[in-house]
């Protein structure tokens, strides 16, 4: 039998979640207060723009093996805790990538930890390159509810391109609707052209993990007008162009058709 495995916090989480049952509405902010007695820890943890932070779910429970992700949508098919990130498990180990904004003596504050007041803190670690997966195979799990789509197509493409810009808020906008109607954006059969800025690119690139190789599954042409996506799926091709550029709060509250034109091809 292996032996017991005991772990200490090193420290605790500060945050208005109150509810773990609760999915935050944006990006949470938080304070993560290290314990003094580790404070030379944190050497230097200030040249780090992402972090790890490992907490301890200390409000889950313990004897779940199997779970759906039910915050995510509670339609979706069960899956075994080990392939969910779902706090329920048999060590409630939670592992959240964050922004670290900046250090004030022993409290980190950061932007993306999805854990709740008190919560215990068990480790930090730096984000670092090596931590790229470009684009990984994983189940395709879409909310039941689509502002929630939207919200998290917002951080990831936040997270991808550092810069909320007008070309970013069309790239969501487009990506969902691609979503919806021809499935999870990383597919490798699925095949997507970008005409219009950079930062619409960009963030295309990195909402659909296509790559120019291996296999080609990204083409980009420049262009000064608000821009347009064609996306390919076998004999479906799905046309999306911009009627104008958008801020942010055009991009909560406008339908799609009113900033969108689009158009399906099927056979």
């Amino acid at each position: 039998m292996l032996e017991e495995i005991v772990i200490r916090p090193v420290g605790v989480v500060k945050s208005d979640l109150l509810d773990h049952k609760k999915a935050p509405d944006s990006e949470p902010k938080a304070v993560v207060e290290v314990f003094p007695e580790y404070a030379g820890a944190l050497k230097q943890l200030e040249k780090n723009s992402h972090l790890w932070i490992l907490t301890w779910f200390h409000l889950a429970r313990r004897n779940v093996l199997a779970a759906t992700p039910y915050r995510i949508n509670p339609n979706s098919p069960s899956y075994g805790v080990f392939a969910l990130r779902t706090p329920v498990r048999p060590n409630p180990v939670g592992l959240n990538l964050v922004q670290l904004d900046r250090v004030a003596g022993l409290e980190l504050y950061v932007t993306g930890l999805d854990a709740v007041n008190e919560t215990p803190v068990i480790d930090i670690k730096p984000y670092y390159e090596n931590d790229i997966v470009f684009s990984p195979r994983t189940p395709h799990i879409y909310s039941l509810k689509r502002k929630m789509q939207r919200s998290l197509l917002l951080k990831q493409a936040l997270t991808h391109h550092q810069e909320e810009c007008a070309g970013l808020l069309l790239a969501v906008r487009m990506a969902l609707i691609a979503e919806e109607r021809l499935g999870q954006l990383n597919s490798p059969d699925l095949y997507v052209m970008v005409e219009g800025s950079p930062c619409l690119a960009d963030t295309i690139q990195g909402l659909s993990r296509a790559r120019l190789a291996n296999p080609p599954r990204f083409e980009y042409r420049p262009a000064d007008w608000p821009g347009r996506t064609i996306w390919r799926l076998g004999s479906k091709v799905l046309s999306i162009t911009a009627r104008r550029q958008i801020d942010k709060g055009a991009f909560s509250e406008t339908d799609d058709n009113e900033i969108l034109d689009i158009s399906m091809q099927t056979p």
